[in-house]
């Protein structure tokens, strides 16, 4: 295939170049290069170089309509990975986000109309951000509470309780079916992106996958973006011989998902040909608090740095997501490969051998701070 990775230069996209190179496709990216994830400087940008020589790439914004037209001429799949990530930023940049988000993923469906009978297969990157809190268990029934009551937060209650009766109650997996609700402008774009793309494929009968990517990580990813990657946060962090700040009580908890296996679940959906208009949560299935994950990375690292639990809280922010695996299985034949356990080992390793970076997060945390969007 001859494959556009739009946003193919970043944590996602420049792993699946590397595996699609090696599968023997012709592959194109479409890339902005922001300075937050390649620097001032992107020449110098380790994951620049990671897919120099291995496509044909393209320095380009999705916004700009004809510059997306050239990247599609001659190309018969599409990986839509461009866009701007990060829950906490996107409640301030909002403008950023929606432009790049949506009027992006816009402007690609545009062009694409020009190509729909070239064009066999799109896969399109969404996130678990769309389900908000996702899914709880509690009295005979399942609930899908809405963001949490800043009361609540400020009183240090901060598992989601039952509108009616004020229990706390169970996270258990989120399956595909699960309420749509974002608690963040990042999620709300993320579903408006992944939405438009099935029903515009869907209309110009070219198929489409739409895979929810729960917490991405692993070798690659962006060690300098205070924004996103808790792991590469932390990391940095503690290599500078910072403290940890864990922000509620630490029992928050995420589904940590290895690169390596979404990489893998981005080949599945483009080499199989009987799942179109198919939406697919892409995760482990295993919740990890985040707590544990600040405790593992100081205890890999061997430094010794303290690990403060603060009650402070982000708008926005969720309590607990961890998908429901079961339908990926059955029907995309994905099952994630790599434990939490060994992937934050290769990942550790992998750190290890970087240049260390600027410690931006107290410059990221002044910001919501000042934006009211941090308690």
């Amino acid at each position: 295939m001859r494959i556009l990775i739009t946003g193919g230069a970043g944590f996602i996209g420049s792993n699946l170049v590397s595996r699609l190179f090696l599968e023997g496709h012709t592959i194109r990216v479409l890339d902005k290069l922001c300075p937050q994830i390649h620097g001032d400087n992107p020449s110098l940008s380790p994951l620049l170089q990671h897919v120099n020589g291995k496509c044909e790439f393209i320095h380009g914004d999705v916004c700009c309509l004809d510059t997306v037209r050239s990247a599609l001429a001659g190309c018969n799949a599409v990986v839509h990975l461009a866009a701007e990530t990060g829950t906490g930023q996107s409640m301030y940049e909002v403008t950023k986000y929606c432009q790049t988000n949506v009027q992006g993923t816009g402007v690609l469906l545009e062009a694409m109309t020009e190509y729909k009978n070239a064009i066999r297969k799109v896969v399109v990157a969404s996130s678990r951000a769309v389900y908000g809190e996702g899914r709880y268990f509690l009295e005979d029934k399942y609930h899908y509470p809405r963001a949490r009551n800043e009361g609540d937060l400020s009183r240090g209650i901060f598992e989601p309780r039952c509108f009616e009766t004020g229990r706390v109650m169970q996270a258990v997996a989120t399956h595909e079916d699960s309420l749509i609700q974002p608690n963040s402008i990042y999620g709300l774009t993320k579903y408006t992106q992944e939405h438009m793309t099935l029903l515009n494929c869907n209309a110009l009968n070219i198929p489409v996958v739409a895979l929810r990517f729960q917490n991405v990580y692993g070798p690659g990813q962006s060690l300098s973006n205070p924004y996103t990657g808790i792991l590469s946060i932390f990391s940095t962090r503690i290599l500078h011989g910072h403290g940890v700040d864990i922000y509620e009580d630490g029992n928050e908890s995420r589904d940590f998902i290895y690169i390596d296996d979404v990489v893998d679940s981005i080949v599945l959906a483009l080499n199989n040909e009987e799942v179109t208009g198919e939406v697919f949560g892409v995760g482990t299935g295993t919740a990890t608090s985040v707590l544990e994950v600040a405790e593992e990375l100081v205890s890999l690292y061997g430094i010794d740095v303290p690990i403060k639990v603060t009650g402070s809280y982000r708008v926005g922010d969720i309590r607990h997501n961890f998908a429901d695996t079961s339908k990926g299985e059955r029907v995309l034949g994905f099952k994630a490969k790599t434990s939490f356990e060994a992937g934050i080992v290769k990942f550790v390793d992998w750190v290890k051998g970087q240049p260390l970076q600027d410690d931006r997060y107290g410059e990221s945390l002044d910001i919501l701070k000042k934006r009211g969007l941090f308690k």
